[in-house]
Order: structure tokens, then C-alpha cells, then sequence
């Protein structure tokens, strides 16, 4: 995830009361499938979350199943890592505007042509962003999906995501910036809470969670050191 892709936002809080509402009453008006917590598994070792297959569904079909368009870009992490995202800055979830963000997977040898060829490179709090050609951002909307990050535009309570998700495998925290890492292997999902932060919830396919949850524990055996 890059700085940019995480920044939040407020509501009044009116609004936090009713958004609320739709996570927190019973009943039908929600669709099932615009719920962070309905989580398919079509076969084993895959997760459908949002209608989305991670693996399988694409960029493209993620729009229309929002209704919006991505923001598409490239970005280049200090450790010189290319990763292409889709990024929502607001959608419509159960009645709660969230930010989504998509990580495509697509061929290391294929993002370095797409970095040689982009047309402007800005610099971000993690590393810098490349501006994709047209031909590039319609190769990037055909790809699979990977990972989903799904940030609500509401803080929501530890108690809200134990009783939706149940007790977590595991949980890391990072003691550098104090965020707090809920995994559920399971379903390939990292639920992130850090203060008066808003969570971000991350899922990747179960068989990929390995690779999400090293980075975390390598840093959790550096801090104990």
C-alpha cells in the first residue's frame, strides 16, 4: 500500500450514526454482497469478497460492479517494487462511503515496460507514482486482481469485527507506528486498527497470505531483538 492510497477522511457525525446503521441493524436493505464481513470461498484457497474473486475478477469488472472509475497508476516503492493499482477515492458500500484499492497482478517484466513507459513520475511519502499510458491502463483493467484494501469512511469498534469475523488466528502488532494487525488465514485477511485511526482491511487469496503476513512478522522479531 502506498501513503497516498491510505490517507482518510471524516464525516459529520450525523451522518456516522446513520451510516453506522447499515452495519449495525439487522435486516435486508444492505445487499449481502457490499459487506466487508460476506465472505465467499468459490473453491478452496480462493475468496470472493465485494462480488469480486481475487485471482479471477478483473479491474474492469470491479467498475462496473461499483459503478465508478479507478484512478489507475504505477508506483515504485524505495526498494525499487512496481506494483499497478486501481484506486477508488469513493464508493458507495451499505450506505457507508469507503475507498477501495485494488493491486493488480501482472508480470514483473511487464511492469518495468509499463515504468519505462509512463508519461509522468511524481514523487509520494513512499516512493513515486508513474502516470500510465492508455494502451498500459487498458492492460492493467484486463489483469486479475490480487489483493483488495477496503478502507470505511467510519471508525468501527474492535466489538463490531468480533462478532462478524469471530477471534482472529493471530495478531501482530507493530510497536513502530502502534497499528494492530487481526489476520484470519482463512479468508486471507488482514484487519489493520491503530488509535483514533480508521481500520483498513486488506484481503488477499488464502494461498497468497503468507506473503502478506512475512513483511509483519519480520518486523515483529526485530522489534523484540
Amino acid at each position: 500500500m502506498t501513503t497516498e492510497s491510505k490517507i482518510y477522511w471524516g464525516v459529520g457525525i450525523f451522518s456516522v450514526i446513520i451510516i453506522l446503521g447499515a452495519f449495525l441493524i439487522p435486516g435486508d436493505r444492505p445487499s449481502k454482497e457490499d459487506l466487508p464481513w460476506h465472505i465467499e470461498h468459490p473453491s478452496p484457497g480462493t475468496v470472493k469478497v465485494f462480488g469480486l474473486t481475487l485471482g479471477q475478477s478483473t479491474p474492469g469488472e470491479a467498475e462496473a460492479r461499483f459503478k465508478e472509475e479507478g484512478e489507475p497508476s504505477l508506483f515504485k516503492s524505495p526498494a525499487g517494487v512496481l506494483a499497478a493499482e486501481l484506486f477508488f477515492e469513493q464508493i458507495n458500500l451499505a450506505g457507508l462511503r469507503s475507498r477501495v484499492v485494488l493491486t493488480v497482478d501482472i508480470a514483473d517484466a511487464e511492469l518495468k515496460g509499463m515504468y519505462e513507459r509512463g508519461l509522468r513520475m511524481a514523487g509520494t511519502g513512499s516512493g513515486k507514482k508513474i502516470t500510465l499510458t492508455p494502451d498500459d491502463i487498458a492492460i492493467l483493467r484486463r489483469a486479475p486482481i490480487s489483493s483488495l484494501t477496503y478502507m470505511p469512511g467510519v471508525k468501527v469498534d474492535e466489538a463490531l469485527f468480533l462478532k462478524r469475523f469471530g477471534e482472529p488466528a493471530q495478531i501482530i502488532k507493530e510497536e513502530k507506528n502502534g497499528t494492530t494487525h487481526w489476520l484470519y488465514p482463512q479468508h486471507g485477511l488482514d484487519i489493520t486498527m491503530g488509535g483514533d485511526e480508521k481500520p483498513l482491511l486488506q484481503y488477499v487469496s488464502p494461498t497468497e497470505f503468507d506473503k502478506l503476513i512475512k513483511p509483519l512478522l519480520n518486523q515483529a522479531a526485530q522489534s523484540t531483538k
